[in-house]
Order: structure tokens, then sequence, then C-alpha cells
């Protein structure tokens, strides 16, 4: 049984039909991503992930419970946790508070204390601005900020939603190199990323999306080598 199983997902926006039968898993250890044009559907298979939206039809099972009935901060709560696209930090309030306030969820106060020392050593950066208010930092400090936050909830599964947009190369390669860290000390991942080369890069797996459906499946490597979508996502 995968950690992450979702089944056969359909979800509207009105009458638009957004998501039309996505299934796809995620297993321990693993980095996932979804790759497609914009309005494929792939931040709208994370929301619905979330519990942010609501399916018509399908399951989101996290090892083998269903995550459908319960609102958003019940799935947190569960581990599966969120860097939505835009980062979302809480502007007016510092570097920690935002980082104690990815724990609201926690009571282990000595646990909350290792965590945000493991995230200002992924984010040396986010350590000397500790007390800085985050509205005030860079778009990349902003999101490595966002990325501790989730991690300050100790996910069982993390959903990243473009993580790179916006960002310089330089600050790009940084991200995907924290992400690939991250991974490597335990944590699965699903990744949404406009930029399907670093993605198929990083990934173990990759599912493409093609208005609401998976037209494709495979390793990162089958992918990197499919000629479609080479053609269509990786300029070749």
């Amino acid at each position: 049984m995968a950690l992450l199983d979702v089944q056969d997902l359909h979800v509207y926006y009105g009458q638009i039909h957004a998501l039309k039968g996505v299934s796809l898993s995620v297993d321990s250890g693993e980095i996932v991503t979804l790759i497609g044009a914009n309005g494929a559907g792939k931040s709208t298979t994370l929301k619905t992930i979330s519990g942010l939206l609501k399916p018509r039809q399908g399951q989101m099972l996290l090892a083998g419970e269903d995550l459908g009935a319960f609102p958003p901060h019940e799935i947190v709560a569960k581990g599966v946790v969120q860097v939505p696209e835009g980062r979302r930090i809480f502007g007016r309030l510092t570097v920690k508070e935002n980082l104690e306030m990815g724990a609201y969820t926690r009571t282990d106060r000595d646990g909350i204390g290792e965590d945000m020392d493991r995230v200002f050593v992924l984010f040396s950066r986010l350590k000397e601005r500790i007390n800085q208010v985050a509205g005030t930092l860079s778009g990349g400090e902003q999101q490595m900020l966002a990325i501790g936050r989730a991690l300050m909830t100790r996910p069982r599964v993390l959903l990243l939603d473009e993580p790179s947009m916006g960002l310089a190369p330089v600050l790009v390669d940084q991200i995907f190199d924290t992400i690939k860290g991250i991974n490597a000390q335990g944590t699965p991942i699903l990744l949404v990323e406009q930029n399907a080369f670093m993605a198929l890069t990083v990934a173990h797996r990759g599912y493409v999306l093609q208005t609401g459906e998976v037209a494709l499946s495979g390793s990162a490597g089958e992918l990197q080598a499919n000629a479609e979508v080479r053609r269509a996502y990786l300029g070749g």
C-alpha cells in the first residue's frame, strides 16, 4: 500500500470539470512530481488532497485512512502538509513566529525546538533573520520560510506547489537541492513544478497532467526520454 494513494479524483469548479479521474500515489522515501501546462489541474490536485477542495468522486488515502471526511486543519494534523503556490507566509510576523505557526498542532516543546534548529541548518539565512518581519524578506527567503514552516509540522507527506516560481536561477538550484535533502532525511514529497526539467531531475517518478487527466506516468528517466514530454515540456 502506498503511503499516499489518490484514487479517481473528480473535481469541479462550478460547471467546469477540472479533474477527470486523477489517480496517483506517493510511497515512503519518494519524490513524485506532477508536470503539465498551466490549467492542467496540478494545483487543483494538491488543493483537493489538502482538503481545500472537495471531490465529487474519488478518495485520498493516507496509509489507508480516508482523508475525504476531514477539514484541512485535521489533514495537516494527520501529516499531509502543503507549501502553497505564492508562499503565503504571514508577512507581519517574524521569521521565528512564522515557524512557530507551523507547529501549532504540536505540544512537544522540545521537539519543536529541535525542528526549528533543523530548519536553520537547512536554511542558514533564516537563522540570520530570525527576528526579521517576514514580509521584508526576499522572494527566495520567503520560499525558504514557507518550506521551513511546513517542516515544523513534521509532515508525513510534503506537498510543494511551484516552489521555484519567480526565483532567480541560482536560488532555483538551491531550493531543489534542499528538496532533495529533505527527501533524503525521510520525508516523501509530491511536487508540482512548472520547471519540468528541474522537477524530473530530482523526482523518482512523475505524472503528466493534461486538461485534468493523467496522460502519462512513469519513472523520471522514462518521462525524460519520452519524445512527447521532451517536445512539450523540456524544449527538446
